[in-house]
């Protein structure tokens, strides 16, 4: 096992050379999309805009300190799924991240590895919860929009299809053509786990810290990094191959 994978070389490269297809998560491999515009302020935000509309008891306390505004968006779903106060929330959220976007900060060796993965022939997908028109924004932004287009599987407005759900990650796989065992999905949290596991997809996990390495490891990830520098490097060498 070395210090810069957290897991053993050999089951990293494994992954890596069986991939025809990544899909890759969006807030965490790609970016911190809420490193300059605070989630926990978003779901505050949504939290009191319950309440000014005489709503706060829609949310549980735990709900309400969550901090997390797909906690806040969930919560509400589940108690008046498919209604135009879940429309207006989620529109609301996709707002805010969309605000995020230009502030958000790029995950070291992301945008490398995705232009070294796609001329390699390896082709890319994004399976997300966040609003596929955030995820268009912030490629755009970044020159790697081409990379991706046009497979993009994010948010809609049916979210009991959000993750842990694999419904984003089958679209992808379906819409490619590709069989789970082709695939890899890079992803951050057990969410993200659990979404590949349900389809059948080999998961890559990437923590940048400790905290969200335990939970991918206690969540059973078995392959998990706390950098994309080494995956870049395999990648680049499968290049001059």
């Amino acid at each position: 096992m070395t210090a810069e994978t957290g897991t053993e070389p050999g089951e990293l490269r494994d992954l890596i050379r069986g991939a025809r297809v990544v899909l890759w998560d969006f807030d965490g491999p790609i970016c911190r999309l809420f490193a300059g515009h605070s989630a926990e302020r978003v779901a505050t935000d949504l939290a009191s805009w319950l309440e000014g509309r005489g709503l706060h008891g829609l949310l549980s306390e735990s709900e309400r300190d969550s901090l997390d505004p797909h906690v806040v968006l969930r919560a509400v779903d589940r108690r008046h799924p498919g209604s135009d106060l879940v429309a207006e929330l989620e529109e609301r959220l996709t707002q805010e991240e969309l605000k995020a976007t230009a502030s958000a900060m790029p995950t070291p060796y992301a945008d490398p590895l995705i232009r070294t993965w796609t001329a390699v022939g390896v082709r890319l997908a994004i399976t997300t919860n966040n609003s596929p028109r955030v995820v268009r924004e912030y490629l755009t932004s970044r020159g790697l929009g081409r990379c991706f287009a046009p497979h993009l599987y994010g948010r809609t407005q049916q979210l009991n299809h959000l993750k842990p759900d694999p419904h984003c990650v089958n679209r992808a796989l379906n819409a490619m053509g590709a069989a789970p065992a082709t695939a890899l999905m890079i992803g951050d949290t057990p969410s993200d786990l659990s979404a590949a596991r349900a389809a059948g997809v080999p998961f890559l996990g990437y923590a940048r810290n400790d905290r969200k390495h335990k939970l991918l490891r206690d969540a059973g990830a078995t392959v998990v990094v706390a950098s994309l520098e080494p995956v870049l490097r395999m990648v680049g060498g499968r290049r001059g191959a």
